[in-house]
């Protein structure tokens, strides 16, 4: 409403300009740059000279010209005023800004939703230094996320308008976290069809939500709650192997243990060689302990033979100071 009755009185204020250009032309034979001048020194006020001297005609043209001016000019200065007090202005030169830096990033990731499981999520991905965006629609969470410096889009996650200002034909990955598996399965069958080649994990709280998300096209759909109980049951069983597992991939949200090794991305040396030719063991302390063949087939502990074709992901175990050597040899 407020944006409408600028906009309006904006048009109003073209349209008296538009008035006295044309009136001074076409009622009184003036030139184009007269009849400007003229409309300009008198909508204005500013009271220079006449370009011609007036007759009757034109002075009560004249005279309605400014009483218009006046009114339009004066309500268009108020509402600009009330536009600027309001912050609406500073919000919008904010929103701006944001969107330009989004609008750069590409390979990033999209995190839906900014409740626990979302924190969690940013936690992790702030550990790794990835990039990413929060789409959020309460305006406390935003001002929250604003004085974080996180990226930020405010809006319904659920929409088309969001995710593409959220850079979804550019990202990557998405994440979505919300609180309904119904929002949830929205989301997930909007982005997969604006960025079939995005990877798409999802929150379910539900058992039938399930196959729902996955025939949607989310690739990975967790439940937090199974996940909790099944944790919790893994402790009295097998102990020592959760606390160790815990220790892996739990306690590392400023130092990891495990890492990922995209082949692709290995100097082209190494490509169609062996675990063995890379020699990870002598030259950062690091052990192979998986293998993700290009067919998506995961091999545990794989043999020193194996060799490392395109398309394939090593899955890599070693103390953090390793892992930080192996991050950058490679």
């Amino acid at each position: 409403m407020f944006k409408s009755r600028l906009y309006k009185a904006i048009l109003f204020s073209v349209l008296i300009l538009s008035i006295g250009v044309g009136g001074y032309l076409m009622l009184f034979n003036y030139s184009f740059i007269d009849a400007l001048y003229m409309t300009i020194i008198t909508i204005t006020t500013i009271g220079f000279g006449e370009v011609h001297p007036f007759g009757t005609g034109e002075k009560i043209f004249t005279i309605g010209l400014i009483l218009s001016s006046l009114f339009t000019f004066g309500y268009a200065v108020s509402l600009f005023s009330e536009f600027l007090i309001s912050g609406q202005f500073f919000d919008q030169l904010k929103t701006k800004k944001v969107q330009k830096k989004i609008d750069k990033l590409k390979g990033h990731t999209i995190v839906c939703g900014y409740g626990r499981n979302g924190k969690q999520a940013i936690s992790k991905l702030n550990s790794y230094n990835k990039d990413f965006v929060v789409i959020e629609k309460f305006e406390d969470v935003i001002k929250e996320l604003d004085e974080n410096e996180i990226l930020n889009i405010e809006g319904d996650a659920t929409t088309d308008e969001a995710l593409l200002k959220a850079g979804i034909l550019n990202a990557a990955n998405l994440i979505t976290v919300l609180p309904s598996d119904a929002d949830n399965l929205f989301v997930v069958l909007t982005a997969s069809q604006l960025n079939k080649q995005c990877k798409i994990i999802s929150r379910a709280s539900e058992e039938t939500s399930y196959s729902k998300l996955k025939i949607a096209g989310a690739d990975n759909v967790i439940m937090p709650d199974k996940l909790g109980g099944a944790h919790m049951a893994s402790l009295v069983v097998t102990p020592d192997v959760i606390e160790f597992v815990d220790r892996l991939t739990i306690e590392g949200d400023t130092t990891a243990n495990l890492e990922e090794i995209i082949i692709d991305n290995l100097p082209e040396v190494y490509l169609n060689k062996t675990i063995l030719d890379l020699d990870l063991r002598k030259k950062t302390g690091c052990t192979v302990i998986g293998y993700r063949a290009p067919d998506k087939d995961y091999i545990i502990n794989p043999d020193a033979s194996l060799i490392l074709r395109a398309g394939g992901n090593l899955i890599v175990l070693g103390r953090p100071e390793q892992i930080i050597k192996l991050r950058e040899l490679f």
